[in-house]
């Protein structure tokens, strides 16, 4: 696999929940560490995504932000 995006997490995914037109996926990219994303119903599908496949969560944004309380 070969993508532009410089952030690629390897993970396992965990749930996916699908609804009417999109699917919320969680991924596990470390134990006890997850990122949720949520994909066209038919994207997922496509993908055959299921619980325990492992796949890539890839990020691709110009600007991650830091915040603290």
């Amino acid at each position: 696999m070969k993508v532009s995006a410089r952030n690629a997490l390897k993970g396992t995914v965990k749930q996916v929940a699908p609804g009417a037109i999109n699917t919320e996926v969680t991924v596990e990219v470390a134990p006890g560490v997850e990122v949720v994303s949520i994909i066209t119903k038919t994207s997922a599908e496509n993908l055959g995504l299921a619980e325990g496949k492992e796949v890539y969560a890839v990020i691709k944004a110009s600007d991650v932000m830091i915040a603290v309380d």
